[in-house]
């Protein structure tokens, strides 16, 4: 053991960290390789795993790689007994949060190089691979040319996630509405009522809502039968609000809702917001494809797409659903000079001769804060290591899957289909018995999803979809297929254990 001198820095050498890492990236390929091992919902109770942390810091360092022993225990006494295992094959909830191995590996990348890009002059590899990379993805996806660097006025940023992809879009589209009126106003946005609630904290925080329950400045509004956004609601709010004085400004359209995977039809959206003047006022539209936009990778569901040449920004996250580990949204715009007059700010200390040239981009005027990681590296490593063929053969097992379970599901008088099948998306429920009170039919579905959970062998979670019709609102199981080590075997292992819980009552 070395001698430790009072006062000491414990930095970690070159070798240590070698030998270390390599550890670490072992204990990361066994946790994978243990996945279906562990249930997939953690088991643990409120404040367990706090009750195993030390309740003060440590004084002093690790005894050298010694004193790491004790931390690989930790994490395997304290983090995975506490983990909700997101990439476990059998884990069907909310939407997937995929982790591959060119992504881990682009992460500690970023990590050990160390960049903040805020600036081009800060470190030009990681601007222009960006920039090229978000291109690449723009292909991929056949997204406008508008939507494109070479365009001039738009192009692609990393984001964090769609949440901050919409905040960015709703304050650059006030910022533009603003320049175009020559004024201020009482300013409204519209979502429907299945929009993420991402739309909602983006009008608290900008200061357009005044607070969670304003109906008037952040209008959620109506949808039809598939939950989608109705373009004739849309439109006479939109015409209410101009009557009553009030400046419509911003539209976010939803590829993929949350609770069903419903698709807004952004073409006739347009068409009826272009009847109103909304777009000659500045007005911006948003669409948020946050699970969904990765299906464009597909030629047969390009479809989807339709309308997105009318849209002023578009952001997806390919850390659901196209092998990227959390986070990296990609958000488009068409308006790149909306986002700089709402974002861009130049102290002295960050001036340079570079950004007063006008030719480079700074990408932290394209976002909320000021720095930025190196994230580009990550999603470059997945689509050089998928490719195209790749990231499609992917995909379209899921949807094979999703399929499957659909038939099972409609093959089961027990059960019903709650929604149509969105891509990888199941929405179902137990069917009511004659006679059942809607009531009992919730708890009945409620009870089979908490039994489920309970045994660790499959993670499902609800949503509760609105009545059509009058009729009201239902409690809804979601399977959401898109974990990447997931298998035929293992979407009939939790139907088999969906029908075997059905049949117990």
């Amino acid at each position: 053991m070395s001698e430790k001198r009072e006062g000491a820095v414990p930095h970690m050498s070159a070798e240590q960290f070698r030998r270390l890492g390599h550890r670490v990236v072992d204990w990361v390929a066994d946790y994978w390789a243990r996945l279906e091992s562990f249930p997939v919902r953690a088991q643990v109770a409120p404040g367990e795993v706090l009750a195993k942390l030390p309740a003060h810091p440590p004084e002093e360092g690790l005894e050298g790689e010694a004193g790491w022993e004790a931390v690989f225990r930790d994490l395997e006494d304290v983090v995975l007994p506490g983990l909700t295992h997101w990439q476990s094959p059998s884990f069907f909830a909310y939407f997937p949060s995929n982790a591959t191995g060119p992504a881990v590996l682009g992460e500690l990348l970023s990590a050990g190089l160390g960049v903040q890009g805020m600036l081009w002059s800060t470190s030009p590899a990681a601007t222009e691979m960006e920039t090229r990379v978000l291109d690449w993805l723009a292909e991929l996806l056949a997204l406008p040319a508008g939507f494109h660097s070479g365009s001039g006025t738009g192009g692609g940023v990393i984001q964090g996630t769609a949440s901050e992809a919409v905040l960015v879009a709703m304050v650059a589209a006030r910022a533009r509405a603003r320049r175009v009126l020559g004024r201020d106003a009482e300013w409204v946005a519209y979502t429907s009522t299945q929009t993420h609630s991402s739309v909602l904290k983006a009008a608290l925080i900008s200061g357009v809502a005044r607070d969670v329950a304003d109906t008037v400045h952040l209008r959620a509004l109506d949808t039809d039968a598939g939950y989608a956004l109705r373009p004739d609601v849309l439109e006479r709010a939109v015409r209410e609000d101009l009557a009553q004085g009030r400046q419509p400004f911003f539209v976010c359209a939803s590829l993929g809702t949350t609770s069903s995977g419903a698709m807004d039809p952004v073409p006739a959206l347009l068409e009826a917001l272009g009847r109103t003047g909304f777009g000659a006022a500045g007005g911006w539209v948003h669409v948020d494809a946050a699970w969904a936009g990765a299906a464009l990778v597909c030629p047969e569901h390009r479809a989807l797409g339709a309308g997105l040449e009318g849209v002023d920004s578009f952001a997806f996250n390919p850390h659901k659903w196209l092998l990227t580990n959390f986070d990296c949204d990609a958000f488009y715009t068409r308006d790149r000079q909306a986002l700089l007059d709402a974002l861009s700010v130049m102290p002295e200390y960050l001036r340079n001769a570079a950004s007063a040239s006008g030719q480079v981009v700074d990408y932290r005027d394209w976002q909320v804060p000021l720095g930025r990681r190196f994230r580009a590296l990550k999603l470059w490593l997945v689509l050089r290591h998928y490719g195209a063929q790749g990231l499609r053969a992917f995909l379209r097992g899921h949807v094979r899957l999703a399929e499957a379970f659909e038939g099972q599901v409609t093959a089961d008088a027990r059960f019903e289909l709650a929604a149509p099948r969105s891509l990888a998306l199941v929405c179902f429920r137990l069917a009511p018995r004659p006679g059942e009170a809607p009531e009992a039919t919730d708890a009945r579905n409620r009870h089979l999803l908490e039994r489920l959970n309970a045994s660790g062998e499959a993670f499902l979670t609800h949503t509760v979809l609105p009545g059509v019709d009058g009729a009201p609102a239902r409690y809804v199981l979601r399977l959401a297929i898109g974990a990447v080590r997931t298998e035929a075997r293992h979407v009939r292992a939790v139907w088999e254990r969906l029908a075997a819980l059905a049949s117990e009552g």
